[in-house]
């Protein structure tokens, strides 16, 4: 006898409670259910075969308003009742419950696997549902911009097509459904999609290890403001590049491909299961860096399916659609296959995917020689953002990060000496400082030195 599986299942005696079973597998693949046969697949047999017979049919019609076959099947002298689900086209509840056969287990579907679930069995996707009570007019004419300069300069579309009006280029785009604006054109178009969708912004961070970060961001905004920016903020703050010269020709290179990682970036934007509500998150180390989004894979997906040659299946058809004509994505499930051939080529190891159940995370390693730079991308930070810290204070305390930034080892008598006020009120601003989290005191006070964070630099007083 066949080993319990995504389609069959065993159990010793009938309960009512194994209609459940019935509904999960109807709500699937479909699938057999045995009874009397054990857990470990011997059969048992069951004594009441006959009542079961015809008392199973009745219960599943009037339960579930569905028809199944059940047959006999008799083993060694043993009766054995066999259920066959047929898998349906719409979904099926068992007392106002949705159930799911995943593998070999069954699983009550609620919140967001219970919504993705109704979708899906309704022909629907995520980003198709429309949304009430916006209109074109509410959407960003940046973000048109980018989408037609960038959907230009890839040859997807002409200049013809980009003279459209505003409506008839989301009507081109799919982007509409029974008059109504799609979630798709919200979170691609509107300048704050999370006035709708919660999460639907991207959060990068410097850590310096594990539970160390030095530094974060924000971007927000429509997905086509988010793709760009997205990408300008990593090779601009967070990665360092080295720097050499042919002749006189400044050369840059970057721990990583930038065209790799941009794809990486725009799979995960299409991927993402934004009814999850948590951002994508990008955490950038001196010699790694994630890139980690919440996603939902076919059952029986797996880390060495992705690395595989696999047909396209995106979780937002229709955001994916619009990224591909704006060309930003490539077609055809490739995106993985180019984001490998990019990283061999450049030097670097393939990237590792590890798959959970609710997210995706893809792991980038560095070019060797970029490794355990940690002194000198600090300096770097400091060289590039403390500007930016500076401007989100009040004046004073602005002056003081500028003092401990160029003297991490300035007393408050040598601060107070450049800033014209007490000793005592530059450690009052001090004090302010460390509790706002944009410098820290490195070892004892005297004999120590500051260092700059700049994780909370909101103009407070």
């Amino acid at each position: 006898m066949n080993t319990e599986n995504q389609n069959i299942e065993f159990k010793e005696s009938w309960r009512d409670e194994y209609l459940k079973w019935i509904c999960g597998f109807a709500n699937a693949q479909g699938g057999k259910l045995f009874i009397g046969i054990d857990d470990d697949g011997i059969v048992v047999g069951v004594k009441n075969a006959k009542k079961l017979m015809e008392d199973i049919p009745n219960k599943v019609r009037d339960t579930m308003g569905i028809v199944v076959d059940v047959e006999l099947s008799v083993t060694d002298g043993k009766e054995v009742v066999v259920i066959s689900v047929p898998v349906h086209e719409y979904p099926v509840n068992y007392r106002g419950e949705y159930h799911y056969r995943s593998g070999s287990t069954k699983q009550l579907l609620q919140g967001t696997a219970l919504t993705r679930f109704l979708l899906k069995k309704t022909g629907k996707t995520w980003d198709s549902v429309p949304i009430e009570n916006v209109t074109e007019e509410d959407l960003d004419k940046e973000s048109f911009d980018i989408f037609k300069r960038e959907a230009i300069r890839s040859g997807r579309m002409s200049e013809d097509d980009l003279r459209l009006s505003r409506k008839q280029l989301l009507e081109s785009l799919n982007l509409y459904d029974d008059g109504k604006l799609k979630r798709a054109a919200i979170l691609l178009f509107h300048r704050n999609p999370e006035k709708w969708i919660t999460g639907s912004w991207v959060k990068i961070g410097y850590f310096l290890n594990d539970a160390d970060i030095r530094y974060q961001d924000e971007i927000h905004g429509s997905l086509m403001m988010q793709a760009e920016r997205t990408i300008d903020l990593l090779y601009t703050k967070y990665l360092i590049a080295e720097i050499s010269y042919d002749n006189i020709t400044r050369i840059e290179h970057y721990p990583y491909p930038k065209d790799a990682v941009r794809e990486a970036i725009f799979n995960a934007l299409i991927h993402q299961d934004f009814s999850a509500g948590i951002p994508i998150q990008i955490s950038v180390y001196s010699d790694k860096l994630y890139i980690s989004n919440d996603c939902v894979f076919p059952d029986t997906w797996t880390a060495e399916t992705l690395m595989q040659k696999h047909r396209s299946l995106p979780h937002n058809p229709d955001i994916a659609n619009t990224f591909f004509r704006a060309g930003f994505i490539e077609s055809w499930g490739r995106g993985i296959e180019k984001i490998c051939t990019l990283c061999k080529n450049y030097g670097i190891p393939e990237p590792e995917y590890t798959v959970h159940p609710g997210d995706i995370m893809l792991k980038f390693r560095a070019v060797e020689r970029i490794e355990n730079h940690t002194e000198n991308h600090t300096n770097y930070i400091a060289e590039n953002i403390v500007e930016s810290i500076v401007e989100k204070l009040p004046t004073m305390r602005g002056r003081i990060v500028k003092i401990v930034w160029k003297n991490p080892y300035a007393s408050a008598r040598t601060i107070s000496e450049e800033v014209g006020i007490a000793p005592r009120n530059v450690q009052e601003h001090l004090r302010n400082l460390q509790a706002q989290g944009v410098i820290r005191r490195v070892g004892p006070d005297k004999g120590g030195h500051w260092e700059i964070i700049g994780k909370n630099s909101n103009n407070t007083e």
